[in-house]
């Protein structure tokens, strides 16, 4: 594959909740763009509702992709997703169309942005075991591990960032050799970002995580549920990890009630807006000086002027 273009990518990224498929949605329509999925959970076709997926009609204003590919019963990767995002890209520029990521996950933008090291494939018995560590020790325990085998590694690995602790971790334990040495060695180049960042108020933020909930309810996330449960997947699995299901899996089981429910995966789902926002400020904005800061709702946003910027990228 030939390396990725030097011009800057749009990325678009905020905690849960916070409108970045509104905004991305928005400069797409106004630029010409293509808007490609950078959430971990929004490739997979059997989650819509949960993962507030862009619907049909906001697919069919302007071209996506990357959005519900891939089967729950096939976990994804941030190499998968690396490799998958520059095709987009590419496609995106053939077609004259500009490329706009939009999505929450961190450990998948830094990875296109970064490059990955040439790793081999993980067993899936080895990610479990990692995973098994981090709910038993907590992220501090498990960075200290990685610091008995590299401590320079450990250093550049927040403890915020649970995600790159289980990939540091569980490299170290299928190959015998720790990450920083596989990143030593020559990987993918890196595709540069221009980085534009929404953090709206936390009030709202709070409240814009509750409304959504009851709207996913309202759209049929109890039946989305049901369905999903019903193909008997591997608990394991990232689709089976995102907020909502567990908690209406529960209802389903009669062994807790809606209210409760709603309770818990909202709870759950201002958690992780909170890691998600801690990421931005000490990964991206800590390290990103041009990065652009929103701290705006999307309806309050001075849309002309974003868009002016985006023109400008070239």
């Amino acid at each position: 594959m030939s390396p990725p273009e030097t011009r800057p990518v749009l990325a678009i990224a905020g905690p849960t909740a916070s409108g970045k498929s509104a905004l991305a949605l928005a400069l797409a329509a106004e630029v010409g763009g293509c808007v490609i999925n950078a959430d971990a959970l929004q490739v997979y076709r059997e989650l819509s509702i949960l993962t507030a997926r862009p619907s049909a009609a906001e697919e069919a204003r302007v071209p996506h992709r990357l959005y519900g590919t891939q089967p729950a019963a096939e976990p994804g990767s941030a190499g998968q997703w690396r490799r998958q995002a520059i095709a987009a890209i590419a496609a995106a520029r053939a077609a004259g169309q500009v490329p706009i990521l939009c999505g929450g996950t961190g450990l998948y933008l830094k990875a296109l942005e970064e490059g990955l090291a040439p790793t081999p494939p993980i067993p899936a018995s080895v990610k479990a075991e990692a995973a098994a560590l981090l709910d038993k020790v907590g992220a501090g325990g498990l960075r200290e591990r990685i610091a008995h085998h590299d401590l320079d590694l450990a250093r550049r690995l927040p403890e915020s960032d649970p995600q790159r602790l289980l990939r540091a971790w569980s490299v170290w334990r299928a190959t015998g050799r720790s990450l920083g040495d596989w990143q030593r060695e020559a990987g993918a180049p890196g595709q540069p970002l221009r980085w534009l960042v929404l953090l709206p108020p936390r009030d709202w933020l709070r409240e814009s995580v509750a409304r959504r909930w009851q709207g996913m309810l309202d759209a049929g996330a109890l039946e989305e549920a049901r369905a999903l449960l019903a193909l008997g997947l591997d608990p394991a699995l990232p689709a089976m990890k995102a907020v909502g299901v567990r908690e209406l899996g529960a209802v389903l089981a009669g062994t807790m009630t809606l209210e409760a429910a709603s309770l818990a995966a909202v709870t759950a789902t201002r958690q992780y807006l909170k890691r998600q926002t801690t990421w931005l400020r000490t990964q991206v904005l800590a390290s990103h000086a041009a990065a652009e800061v929103l701290h705006a709702k999307f309806s309050d946003l001075d849309m002309s002027s974003l868009v002016k910027k985006v023109r400008g990228m070239g």
